[in-house]
């Protein structure tokens, strides 16, 4: 058999002779390290750069290397990521021609991502697309543009086009190439396509004949990722053609880091529905979805053998999960050190945990970039033995208190029995301030219907009555995601509702993987983003409750 030689390439020791190095600083570790290796051989010592790191990056630059790996020097060892070492990614940007457009949705103006091409061999070929780094006087600036330059069919040759790009009717419009834009990305994929493009600024100076297509870095990186985040506005991966479900159940890899697996095991035994049928519901579901997953830590409960298999709850990322996929270290208190959360931004890594048998989304209510502020305060309605009647009784009536003090409030269903009463706080406050509101507005629902709401924990104490719980409002505990599958059976879902429709025949259960998207089709708009943007002014909120209450 043919043998191939390998090569080991050091550049830390953990242990030496018996002896546990990890508290030791990194410089004394490698130094250590570099006295025991031989000076050939098979093992080689990886050496480091102490100073000019911007020169090193320029340097990377100029080999295309996918970047760099700082080090804290007297950091001690930890397992896992860590915030004593950062990986710099080495980005680039180039010029590219809009040849395109696509309109835009949910609530966006102007227009929805940019279509791109560069020269080649002296004619325009497609580059893929862009949507997010845009300001709103840009999009309305550039739209007004885009609109004079309208032609009837592309100038771009050989496109990979996903679904749809065969004209205006599709909802992909297209330019005279006259428009010249600057954007910043990661790489280029397999099909030619930008990865993780993100607009900088137009190109006034330049001639769209003067922008040549970049070589690719040949890096290999996987058509489900790059594919994925061509599409949307903005937000990649909300239209994804090559993490298809169909394509991996014949047994054909998507991508290099997304494969689907045993997509015809059963999930749900009495309705026989599968992992596959998990998969392909996200998928569907993910341009509603993402919105809610975006820049937020994400706790996964998987069921590797279906709903009534062995689950385990997991919130460190493992070592295996694709780096493509973005993850933060947070530190926790219980566990006495940083875990690494995945942050779901993008359809392939939605669909990359699904296939890891993750059924139901759970989410912490703050963001990565303000993670002691969250975005909203929740009031969970579990109705445990009361009747659902009077779960709805409640909702109406926190809404009319909310409604009193002018403050906005959206529902959804939990998925399981009860309701989620959302309150748009805009990052403002802090958790405790959130859980303050929640324990004021639920105090008040108690006293004004003690016969069927109570703030009693303990399900003795509840007395079969409706418990509102307002503790979730903590810093790192999780909601269920609306459109987050449940781990129960007909497989329900977490399901955005309009106040309307909450009223007496309300059934929850009837949002499933099967109903929701057609659901979702029929809806023009999504009854509960706007959770994620409204802001309170908690003080003139807490002045008219004040108000109401003398009155009473």
């Amino acid at each position: 058999a043919l043998r191939m030689p390998a090569t080991l390439y050091a550049f830390d020791l953990l242990a030496l002779e018996g002896y546990d190095l990890r508290r030791l600083p990194l410089i004394t570790r490698k130094a250590i390290l570099r006295k025991i290796l031989p000076e050939t051989g098979l093992i080689r010592y990886v050496d480091h750069f102490e100073e000019r790191g911007e020169d090193v990056y320029e340097h990377v630059l100029r080999l295309e290397l996918e970047g760099i790996v700082a080090k804290k020097a007297d950091s001690s060892y930890r397992g896992g990521r860590s915030r004593h070492w950062l990986k710099v990614r080495a980005d680039r940007s180039d010029d590219f021609v809009v040849v395109g457009f696509t309109p835009p949705k949910r609530g966006r103006t102007g227009f929805g991502a940019l279509h791109l091409a560069a020269y080649e061999a002296g004619e325009l070929r497609y580059a893929g697309r862009v949507g997010g780094g845009f300001s709103d006087s840009q999009l309305a600036e550039i739209a007004a543009e885009l609109e004079a330059l309208e032609r009837p069919e592309p100038v771009f040759l050989d496109a990979p086009a996903p679904p749809g790009t065969g004209g205006k009717s599709a909802g992909h419009r297209w330019v005279e190439p006259e428009l010249v834009v600057e954007v910043r990305y990661k790489e280029r994929t397999e099909e030619g396509l930008l990865r993780q493009p993100v607009f900088l600024r137009l190109r006034e100076d330049k001639a769209p004949v003067e922008c040549e297509m970049p070589a690719s870095r040949g890096s290999g990186l996987d058509s489900a990722a790059g594919s994925a985040e061509q599409a949307g506005e903005g937000r990649p991966g909300t239209a994804s053609r090559s993490a298809d479900p169909a394509r991996g159940r014949r047994g054909t890899a998507v991508a290099p880091q997304l494969v689907f697996s045993n997509l015809d095991k059963v999930f749900w035994p009495e309705e026989g529905y599968t992992k596959g049928d998990l998969i392909e519901y996200y998928r569907s579901i993910s341009a509603w979805l993402l919105p809610f997953l975006e820049g937020r830590p994400l706790v996964l409960t998987r069921y590797p053998d279906g709903i009534d298999g062995k689950n385990f709850y997991q919130k460190d990322a493992p070592d295996f999960a694709p780096d493509w996929i973005r993850t933060v270290a947070i530190w926790s208190d219980s566990s006495s050190r940083e875990l690494e959360y995945f942050v779901c931004e993008d359809e392939a890594s939605l669909l990359y945990l699904a296939n890891l048998g993750t059924i139901p989304l759970h989410i912490w209510m703050s963001r990565v970039s303000e993670l002691e502020r969250p975005d909203f305060c929740v009031l969970d309605l579990d109705p445990k033995d009361a009747p659902f009647e009077h779960v709805i009784e409640i909702a109406l009536a926190i809404r009319s208190l909310c409604q009193e003090i002018e403050l906005p409030t959206f529902v959804k269903t939990s998925g399981s029995t009860g309701l989620h009463v959302l309150i748009p706080l805009g990052a403002r406050y802090t958790y405790e301030q959130s859980r303050t509101l929640g324990q004021l507005l639920a105090q008040i629902t108690v006293r004004r219907l003690p016969a069927i709401a109570t703030i009693q924990r303990s399900l003795a104490a509840r007395e079969g009555k409706v418990y509102i719980d307002y503790l979730q409002n903590r810093r790192g505990q999780l909601i269920a995601a609306p459109y987050s599958v449940r781990p129960l059976p007909g497989a329900p879902v977490s399901a955005p509702l309009r106040w309307r429709e909450v009223k007496p025949g309300l059934e929850i259960g009837k949002h499933t993987i099967r109903t929701l998207p057609r659901r979702v089709r029929r809806m023009k708009d999504d009854p509960i983003l706007p959770v994620l943007a409204l802001e309170t002014d908690l003080a003139a909120v807490l002045l008219r409750l004040q108000e109401s209450l003398l009155v009473e």
